[in-house]
């Protein structure tokens, strides 16, 4: 079988770092290549209608990949040339990655885990508040929003909340241990209570809905097995919830619960509140959140209660829906959780992609126009112009060293611009985490994308006519 031919684009300053890539990259994949370097400086300013009078494809060509910031219709392209195109990455040392990816990316659409999302204190709020809340909640991958009251207090109108957000079309569940409330907020369409135990399960069969067991002692998981049997003699659906405490507090053994209370129960609903932890420790929520979710998914817990109160939690529905969907995937395919996803990879990058020393003197040999490009390596900024490189691991440095050649283009909108982008790839220089210029740091699920890449257009269109 003869090995596919693919056809690369890119422009004058990248082609050596691409042919270095893609050389070693045909070998390891298996494919043919030609490389076209394009008559444009920078790759990331080409677009389709540019390219259709430019483009030379080689006969026997299977398939072009253009850069990744390539702006355009490529129906157009493909249809005028007759061969299969797509964008490669944005960042051509990503290449092996996205070879490695195409067709074999993990299907992460299924999961096991509901998660049950509260706001907590909820009589604080106005309605409308609550409702905007419980909608964020929703957007955010919750599949019940829960509806927390203040203990020791009854809220006498809790049903307006609950009926205000089920009229949104969300599932509501009532968090309370008072039975008027949890009556009234029932009424008004909640079809799950947190939390029944003897001192309230009385009232359990008048409610009409699904309930969470918690024990009476909270060192004892059969101290829930007197509400369960009353619950299922009166045909009450429960869960039960033996209680996550804290580090400090008893976490290890409160882990043992839940295991002790599967192999007890094991085809009852068991519910985890991961609040205790995700909330009560002095760590950012990710990594918390994807370990407890994955105990769950192992021991058959099917359903999690969170919150995102304080400030490190403030994304955990989010990283929850995440990490639901990757622990269920590895469960079912019994592989470890690794290159499945790097959504909540969020404080550094998987991998750095690095440029050697010769690599950058290379490319400032190269450069041609008054712009500027900047990089960082594991201990150093560098700022690249014609003929220049100003390397130091602190950007005022860089600035006062470039600024010392009274160089005729550094005006104050392009001093700022250079600021800010030096400012970035200082961040990951310290964070360990990859650095383009004009592009916005990859924090996970949490990255905003920084639109129209700043000035990138602005500032080499000016000085590179693509000739």
């Amino acid at each position: 079988m003869s090995k596919q031919q693919i056809h690369f684009l890119t422009g004058r300053l990248a082609e050596n770092a691409l042919k270095e890539v893609v050389e070693q990259l045909a070998v390891e994949v298996g494919f043919e290549y030609t490389i076209q370097s394009m008559p444009i400086t920078v790759a990331a300013l080409m677009s389709v209608d540019w390219i259709r009078n430019k483009i030379q494809v080689p006969m026997g060509t299977d398939r072009v990949v253009l850069p990744g910031y390539c702006k355009g219709d490529l129906s157009l392209l493909q249809e005028q040339i007759g061969v299969d195109i797509e964008l490669g990455p944005k960042d051509l040392r990503k290449l092996p990655e996205f070879f490695g990816a195409i067709g074999t990316r993990p299907d992460l659409s299924d999961y096991s885990i509901e998660i049950i999302a509260e706001i907590n204190h909820v009589p604080t709020y106005s309605i409308e508040d609550v409702v905007l809340l419980a909608q964020r909640l929703a957007e955010d991958g919750a599949d019940i929003v829960d509806i927390g009251c203040i203990p020791g207090q009854t809220c006498s109108n809790i049903g307006d909340y609950v009926k205000a957000v089920v009229d949104c079309g969300l599932r509501v569940s009532i968090d309370s241990l008072n039975v008027h409330e949890i009556a009234s907020a029932t009424r008004a369409g909640a079809e799950l209570v947190l939390s029944v135990n003897q001192a309230n399960r009385d009232a359990a069969q008048d409610w009409g809905c699904e309930v969470v067991v918690i024990p009476d002692d909270i060192s004892n998981i059969e101290s829930m097995q007197g509400t369960m049997d009353l619950l299922v003699s009166k045909n009450v659906p429960l869960r039960v919830d033996p209680i996550l405490e804290p580090i400090g507090l008893g976490f290890a053994e409160s882990l043992n619960r839940y295991y002790r209370s599967r192999q007890r129960w094991p085809d009852a609903e068991i519910m985890m509140g991961i609040g205790n932890l995700s909330e009560l420790t002095d760590v950012d929520s990710a990594g918390v959140n994807f370990l407890l979710l994955g105990i769950c998914e192992e021991l058959g817990i099917r359903s999690i209660l969170t919150t995102q109160v304080i400030n490190w939690a403030r994304s955990s529905v989010k990283e929850c829906d995440l990490a639901r969907r990757m622990v269920h995937f590895a469960e079912k395919q019994g592989i470890p959780p690794k290159n499945l996803s790097e959504d909540l990879v969020c404080l550094r990058d998987s991998r750095l992609l690095g440029y050697s020393d010769e690599q950058l003197h290379e490319l400032a040999a190269k450069i041609k126009d008054n712009n500027y490009r900047i990089f960082h390596s594991e201990e150093s900024l560098h700022l690249l112009g014609s003929k220049q490189i100003f390397s130091d691991v602190d950007p005022f440095e860089i600035f006062d060293r470039l600024e010392a050649t009274a160089p005729k283009n550094l005006n104050a909108s392009h001093a700022f611009y250079l600021g800010f982008e030096l400012c970035k790839a200082m961040i990951a220089m310290q964070l360990g985490k990859n650095y383009v210029q004009d592009e916005a740091l990859d924090w996970g699920h949490l990255t905003v994308d920084e639109q129209n890449r700043h000035r990138l257009s602005k500032r080499f269109r000016r000085d590179d006519k693509g000739e």
